[in-house]
Formats: C-alpha cells, structure tokens, sequence
C-alpha cells in the first residue's frame, strides 16, 4: 500500500469496478428521459435496467472462473473493453431495442471485470496490506456507485441522457492503459477441470425467459406467451439446478446450502435487496415525474442514505459482532421498511426537508444495521473452501433480487405502458410499491428472527474484521475473500445494483 506501484494497482481496481457500479445507479435517474426521448413504455423501460442485471447476474461467478484459468489481468481488461464498446453502443442506440440489447451486452462486460478487479488486488498485495487494500476498493467502489444518480442527472438536465454511456469511453480507455502497464498478471494454478458453461447457459436462459413472463404480464401480452416463458423458464432454472447438482466442477455447488446460516442470510438479502432495488427504481422516477424535480435533484435525494452508511456501516458491524447478527438482522430491515412507509407520506408540493428526507434517513439507518451483518453471516456460514464462491453467489442473489423487483413492481403498482408517465397514476404506484417492498423488507426481518443464530460469527476472525471495516457492506455484498495466508484475511465487497 505504501509504494507507487501498489497505490497504481489499487487506482486501476477501483477505477475500473467504479465503471460497473457507476452504470449500475447512472441509469436509473436517466429512466424518464430515455423514456420519452425513445418513446418506451414501461416494459421497455424494465428492460433497459433488467437486460444488465440479467447478464451480470448469471455469469458473474463464470467471470471469476475465467480470471483465476487464463489471468485475472487479461480477462479484467477484456471485461473493461467489452463495457466500454457496449457503452458506445448504448449512446448511439436509435431505438430502445437497441439500447435493451447494448446493455445486455454490458452485463457480460461487468461480470468480467468486476470479480477481476477484486481477484488482482488479492493476488497483487501483500497479506499485510491487503486488507487495506480491500477496505479502500470497497469503500471508494461504493462512493461510485452512490455518486451515480448524482453524475446521472447532472447529464442528463445539461447534455443528454446518451452521455451517461459516453462519459465510459474515455475511462475505460484509461484504466486499459494503466492496467497493462502497472498491474502484474496472476492465475490460480490449483484450478482444474473445466469451466461450468452448461450451468451458465442455463441460468441466463432461465432468468431471461422467467424475466420476459414478469414482464410481458406487465406489458399486457397474452396469457399464451406470458405463460409459456414462465413455464420455460421454470424447465431452465430446474435444468440449471440439476446441472450444478452433477457437474463435477459447479460454478454454484449446491452443498453450500446444506448450511442453514448460508440459507437463511441469502433469503433476508433476497427480501431485503428486492426492496431496495424497487425503491430506487420508483422514487427517482416519482420524484421527476409526480413531484416536478429535475434529474440532479432527484438523483440527488438518496445521497444522505449514502454518507449514514459510511457513518454508521462500521459500528452496526461492531455490534454484530459482539451481540451477533439476529438481532440487527432483525430490525434493519424493519427500520428500511418504516422508511418505505414514511415514503407514503410525500406529496406533490411538499418540501424535501419535511417529506423526502426524514423517511430516507429512517431508510439509510435501517439499511446500515443490515448490510455488514448479512455479509459477515455468509462468509461464518461457509466453510474455507467455499468462501469466495459463497460471497459469489450472495452477490448474485442480490442482483437477481433487483431483476426480479423491476419486473414485477410496475405490474403489481399499476404503471404498465404509459402510465408510468402519468403524474397522478405515478403517484398512486408509488405508493402501492412503497407498501408491497416495506412488506418484503419486514419479511427479510423475519426471516433473520427465526432462522438467524446468534452466535453464528463466534470464532470466525475474518468475519469479525469484515463486520468491523468502516467500509463493509457501502458497496454491498462481497465477491471474493482473501485466500488463507497463516492466518484467514478481511473480505472485500462489491456493490450491488
């Protein structure tokens, strides 16, 4: 950490995974505008944030394979390369298919790079330093990914909504450079068999035909089509499962869920990350459209929930630690369900002070007592050997849990085709949605009640360190951990979108 070289690794990780997660929170802001500019309905629109995290999702832990086989380096800038051409073709998409299939193709570009930006830092630091070096990839990554919505709307109310794909080109370029420069090539020599391509095939598939079901009963298409993509996408995810069960080298071994901890901690991020994505999907949108905000205000709104959690993410870690994470697990989700409540009460002409942002900061406090808890409680409950694939699969689990919320929240709410634009329809949505995600953050909440153990990060030391980072849990849930080293070391986190 103290010499040039490691302070350049360390620039080029964060600036590289920062990409990925800046794209995952930039587009949500620029939603109503791309709406209108390309004349999309609301299905369109779930597509243009759903086509990323469907690929993202599902071949994430694939990327991570593929680093350790032929080099963390090579692939980490293939990653890069592919986001950035991708991002070109986002900003030059004459219609929304296009654009749908441009940030599908992004996706695959974030899966590559960014299990690879935190696989070099691992390979390149010493034991000593890489910690640090963690901390500070995850801390800067989730300033990133908060400062989003803000760069987003900035765009788009002084050029164009196009320029939040633009402004990738030039870093990417940058990050290409400087990586092949600084950063030094690694592998993983004790990987062997083959890659799990039939397993990845198979959950894309899958979550691509389930998400068309969700989505095309949003759009309002036949009970034929809606039905016969869920059904085929019901056959790929149980072929999917069936393959992770016989491959010899799953991307997802199945044995991992034998531990109830490892269950139980992927169900409250599930109930608990479906939520989030489902707030902050609607209230940009709400916010613009119903409350008459401009794109940097309302990108702007959250950013208080961002500085609780680098205020408060350490010391909710601290006291899971010590009094273990039942209880924080508990009412954190709770405490984000009584922000999504609060949200109930904002209406058109309100002020921001008296209605936005006294239920954002009962959010961002609540949202601080689980994420570090819920990443300490997967690494405890995975044993050594399945560490950096248990992190893997909880970040998948986050990010298929905001696909699945994109899908469905328009229909449940009422926002299909063009009522999304709708200020009075949007409003009554809105509102509808704000009840349905407080139900499924309170759900999380139970969930942790009666299935987390107390005392489920007793004697796990990496845990601890993980649940006690300052920045544990900002960007989200994590990816891979330090490899056993004399001693086990502090994990890393990754953001989710």
């Amino acid at each position: 950490m103290g010499t040039p070289k490691g302070r350049w690794v360390l620039a080029i990780t964060v600036l590289g995974s920062g990409i990925a997660f800046l794209e995952a929170t930039v587009v949500t802001v620029a939603i109503p505008e791309i709406g209108r500019d390309l004349d999309a309905d609301t299905g369109d629109l779930q597509w243009v944030l759903n086509g990323y995290l469907l690929t993202l999702s599902a071949l994430i832990l694939l990327g991570g394979s593929l680093g350790d086989r032929i080099g963390r380096r090579f692939i980490f800038n293939v990653g890069i390369v592919w986001f950035t051409l991708a991002s070109a073709l986002c900003a030059l998409a004459p219609s929304v298919e296009v654009l749908v299939a441009a940030r599908v193709l992004q996706g695959i570009g974030g899966a590559l790079l960014t299990p690879g930006s935190l696989a070099i830092l691992e390979a390149s630091f010493h034991p000593d330093d890489r910690a640090r070096a963690i901390g500070a990839w995850s801390g800067l990554g989730g300033i990133a990914g908060a400062i989003g919505p803000l760069v987003g709307g900035y765009l788009v109310d002084s050029v164009s909504w196009r320029w939040i794909f633009l402004i990738n080109l030039p870093l990417g370029v940058f990050v290409v450079l400087m990586a092949n420069r600084h950063t030094p090539e690694s592998k993983d020599p004790t990987v062997t068999g083959r890659l799990d391509l039939p397993g990845a095939f198979l959950a894309a598939t899958g979550l691509a035909a389930s998400t068309f079901a969700l989505i095309g009963a949003s759009e309002g298409r036949s009970t034929a089509t809606v039905a016969t993509s869920g059904i085929a996408g019901a056959a790929l995810l149980t072929a999917f499962f069936l393959q992770e069960r016989r491959s010899p080298n799953p991307m997802m071994p199945l044995s991992i869920f034998k531990s109830k901890q490892f269950t139980a901690a992927n169900l409250v991020t599930f109930c608990v990350y479906a939520a989030l994505s489902g707030v902050f999907f609607l209230l940009v949108a709400f916010l613009q459209i119903t409350m008459d905000y401009s794109a940097v205000a309302a990108g702007s709104a959250a950013l208080p929930v961002t500085a609780i959690l680098l205020v408060f993410s350490s010391r909710a870690g601290a006291l899971a630690t010590r009094i273990g994470p039942k209880l924080p697990l508990t009412f954190g989700p709770i405490g984000v369900a009584a922000g999504m409540l609060l949200m109930l009460r904002i209406d058109p002409g309100d002020s921001y002070f008296t209605s936005v942002l006294p239920a954002v900061i009962v959010y961002g406090l609540g949202l601080a007592l689980v994420v570090a808890p819920v990443t300490a409680t997967v690494l405890a409950a995975a044993d050594d050997r399945h560490a950096g694939v248990a992190s893997g699969i909880n970040n998948a689990v986050a990010r298929v849990a905001g696909l699945v919320a994109v899908a469905t929240l328009p229909l449940i709410a009422g926002l299909s085709g063009e009522a999304f634009y709708d200020p009075v329809a949007m409003e009554d949505g809105f509102k509808i949605a704000m009840v349905v995600t407080a139900a499924l953050s309170v759900a999380g909440g139970l969930v942790a009640f009666f299935m987390i153990q107390t005392d489920v990060l007793e004697d796990e030391d990496d845990c601890a360190r993980a649940a006690t980072d300052p920045n544990c849990g900002v960007a989200g849930t994590p990816l891979r951990p330090g490899r056993r080293t004399g001693e086990r070391e502090a994990v890393g986190v990754d953001a989710p979108s």
